[in-house]
């Protein structure tokens, strides 16, 4: 079943990448005590993705900082190395971690896997946005397939009022 607002998000460890090469992050590093925006895309690099879900978040990055956000954070079911390579070629500097789901194992601990063999991506998350408080989901927005609507910045900067 999929995540459901007011449910705890599932732990997990994320590979990151650091100046020292990956690095795991644990969900309770990123969540614990904070107020966090996490989205999802299917794909580093895929074009809804690259083009429009994460220029909105570090363009519009000062705005979510502004509504009592403690980090932005997103995730993919790419490795670590493709996760940094697309946040640098996204210009986020230090404003959104990349968290990288390799396996998809959070993807599926969400209820959010994506069947993207016709793709040729094999399982792969869904789109989502979800504001996190404390570990806990505030507000879960799961786009239906082929949308870009409910999880694109503006649309979560109106829920963070």
């Amino acid at each position: 079943m999929a995540i459901q607002v007011g449910d705890r998000l599932p732990n997990a460890t994320f590979m990151t990448m650091t100046a020292d090469g990956p690095k795991p992050q644990t969900t309770d590093d990123i969540f614990k005590g904070k107020k966090v925006v996490l989205f999802a895309v299917p794909g580093a690099f895929t074009p809804t993705c690259h083009k429009n879900h994460m220029p909105g978040f570090v363009q519009n990055f000062d705005q979510i900082k502004g509504k009592g956000i403690d980090a932005v954070a997103v995730t993919a079911v790419n490795d670590v190395f493709v996760m940094d390579a697309w946040g640098k070629s996204a210009g986020v500097g230090d404003k959104i971690l990349m968290l990288a789901d390799g396996n998809g194992e959070y993807a599926k601990a969400l209820g959010l896997e994506l069947d993207a063999r016709g793709f040729g991506m094999g399982t792969r998350g869904q789109r989502f946005a979800i504001i996190v408080q404390d570990g806990v989901a505030k507000h879960v927005n799961v786009e239906a397939p082929g949308q870009f609507k409910v999880s694109a910045v503006e649309h979560v900067l109106g829920q963070l009022g």
